[in-house]
């Protein structure tokens, strides 16, 4: 993990004082609406622009495309109100229903490894606050998403609309079978920790597709399967940790 900055601690503290200025209204459990407020919305920018600066170039993601989405998707927006002032820092957050956030160098390296252009089909597991969905989006992506916990898919499925993300769309159940009327899928990606790897997301993949999913019960692995036309190939990338996948992937590992 990279340390925070000077330039980091004087953008939260611009943050801090346009709230403190009452410039964004906080009160609201989920995303309030939007500011008008040119000085709040400045200092956002530049919290966007300090995270792809400290956090992702520096680590290495270059692909620009990348860089764009996490530029122009307003993170704070995805977050409860209480952790806003964090928003943009380099850890995942609590949005309450026992999940969180992923960092956003997390997120943007599932979405390098997604290898997404303009017009793909892509599939996500775990739609959580949306913000992973909505950087797909912003990459050109389809996106469909598929969340089990119905007050975080609802409340997703409110904020993208009404950030504009149409392309979007927002089903709540069960992830583990994938989304199979709208198979084959350019690209799965799974934001929460199966056991083993779903064999039903495997066979939902177009050759040439990425699966990217974190793998493992106490000790998980960031994996990568491309399908071939003979099969798959394996990536494994790094040791992560992320919320376990619930509902039915629990139950076929017990098998």
């Amino acid at each position: 993990m990279s340390a925070k900055g000077p330039l980091h601690n004087v953008v939260v503290l611009r943050i801090a004082v346009a709230i403190a200025g009452g410039a964004l209204a906080l009160t609201c459990a989920a995303a309030p609406a939007p500011t008008d407020d040119p000085r709040a919305e400045a200092a956002w920018r530049e919290a966007r622009e300090e995270m792809v600066r400290s956090q992702i170039e520096a680590r290495g993601i270059d692909d620009e495309r990348v860089l764009t989405a996490l530029r122009r998707v307003p993170r704070h927006r995805f977050v409860p109100a209480n952790q806003r002032d964090s928003a943009y820092a380099d850890r995942p957050l609590p949005i309450g229903h026992g999940q969180t956030i992923s960092q956003p160098y997390i997120v943007a390296l599932m979405s390098d490894l997604a290898k997404v252009g303009p017009g793909d089909s892509v599939l996500e597991i775990g739609t959580g606050s949306g913000y992973q969905a909505a950087v797909l989006a912003e990459m050109g992506a389809k996106v469909r998403s598929i969340e089990i916990v119905a007050p975080l898919a609802e409340r997703s499925r409110a904020l993208l609309r009404e950030l504009g993300y149409e392309g979007v769309e927002v089903r709540t159940g069960d992830g583990y079978r994938g989304w199979p009327e709208k198979a084959p899928f350019d690209a799965i990606v799974v934001t929460a920790a199966p056991p083993g790897i779903p064999e039903p997301l495997k066979q939902q993949l177009a050759v040439g597709g990425r699966l990217v999913v974190p793998v493992g019960t106490r000790l998980q692995e960031l994996m990568v399967l491309t399908r071939t036309p003979e099969g798959f190939r394996e990536q494994r990338v790094l040791p992560v940790r992320f919320v376990p996948m619930t509902g039915e992937a629990q139950g076929a590992a017990a098998e």
